[in-house]
């Protein structure tokens, strides 16, 4: 070291007094007498946690009562593990039933009284919501009675006389053949016809689909590794047909190898709900089926339908569904009956013939 760097040097930076970054002075010496300051990477916050914070914040600027129960209340669904949307959901139908509360006269919250949620419910139903929608706004407001009840706040008889909402039993709507052949004759994007494909092929929900890694696809064994599931928390795996595998291998030859997501948006993210919608409704609008009332999910109800159809078995297209319960999967049975089908044109016949007493075996 030279003489004239030492007189740049005060001999307290050498004890540690004034910790800065001598890496200028001490360039021309084989050995660094300080160490750098290791650089502090930010820590990651996850999605549900912003969530919480996103709700606690903007509870803070409105008027309702029992604010700081609602806090709790978001906190314990926070700890239970809860999806940000369904955080986002509980956050949405709670603010809103406590917002009717307080316009209601009532100020605070053990006041509360069977009454209270008739009237939620009415008004819900007046505004025209759905009984789906509404049954969903109960089982938040029911949970959050819960939660007050196991604080001490509510008694138990808010609970003895659930208000229940008659939900319509519909069956799942999948896309007509004549329909499906004049879709998929219709997508000439190489990334719309892989993400269309793998929905019909694989039955995996959109969510589940956007969400998929590139890391997650399993080439040589036709098929997806869903390592958890949005909407369950279950994981499974997802199979594909040969057309679909096509169809993936061509977007995996011009798609960009840096995205680490399958289906990819700006930045690092995949991309969104809306999006995806939107280029499923351009499809549509391609094939002449922009008036069809198709949406994306009926991707998902065509899948199930057609293997019923080709006679797979019921436990085996839940498992593959992602369903939880065997009742869910079993509505598709419903529309997909072929022997049902198939024994009513047969009476039908014997009907139109004048002759209903007719020995089966001439009919079959």
């Amino acid at each position: 070291m030279h003489r004239d760097q030492l007189q740049n040097i005060n001999p307290n930076q050498l004890h540690g007094c004034h910790p800065l970054d001598l890496h200028g002075v001490f360039s021309d010496h084989p050995f660094h007498l300080i160490a750098e300051k290791p650089k502090t990477v930010p820590e990651k916050i996850s999605p549900r946690l912003k969530i919480l914070e996103k709700i606690l914040k903007e509870v803070s600027f409105i008027d309702f009562p029992a604010k700081d129960h609602f806090a709790g209340y978001m906190r314990e669904r926070y700890r239970r593990n809860c999806k940000p949307n369904t955080l986002r959901n509980a956050a949405a139908s709670l603010k809103q039933f406590l917002t009717f509360y307080g316009r209601s006269g009532k100020g605070h919250i053990e006041q509360m009284t069977r009454e209270d949620i008739e009237a939620f419910t009415e008004d819900l139903q007046d505004r025209g919501l759905k009984a789906v929608t509404v049954s969903n706004r109960l089982r938040t407001v029911y949970a959050f009675v819960r939660f007050l009840i196991e604080a001490k706040v509510l008694g138990y008889e808010l609970l003895e006389r659930k208000i229940r909402i008659r939900l319509p039993d519909r069956l799942p709507r999948a896309i007509d053949p004549d329909d499906l052949k004049q879709l998929l004759s219709a997508i000439d994007k190489v990334r719309d016809r892989t993400m269309i494909l793998l929905l019909l092929r694989t039955g995996m929900r959109i969510g589940e689909l956007l969400n998929t890694k590139v890391h997650d696809l399993d080439l040589n064994n036709h098929r997806i590794l869903i390592y958890e599931s949005d909407k369950t928390g279950v994981g499974r795996v997802a199979y594909y047909s040969d057309d679909a595998r096509e169809a993936l291998m061509s977007w995996l030859q011009v798609r960009n190898t840096f995205k680490e997501y399958l289906f990819y948006g700006r930045g690092d993210q995949p991309i969104c709900y809306e999006t995806a919608r939107s280029i499923f409704m351009k499809c549509l609008k391609n094939a002449g089926l922009e008036y069809s009332g198709y949406t994306l999910h009926c991707l998902r109800h065509t899948f199930a339908t057609e293997l019923l159809n080709a006679r797979m078995p019921l436990e085996c297209l839940r498992v593959l569904l992602g369903h939880t319960s065997l009742e869910v999967t079993r509505i598709y049975a419903r529309l997909s009956d072929k022997t049902r089908e198939n024994e009513y044109f047969i009476a039908m016949e014997r009907i139109l013939r004048g002759d209903p007493d007719a020995d089966d075996a001439c009919d079959y």
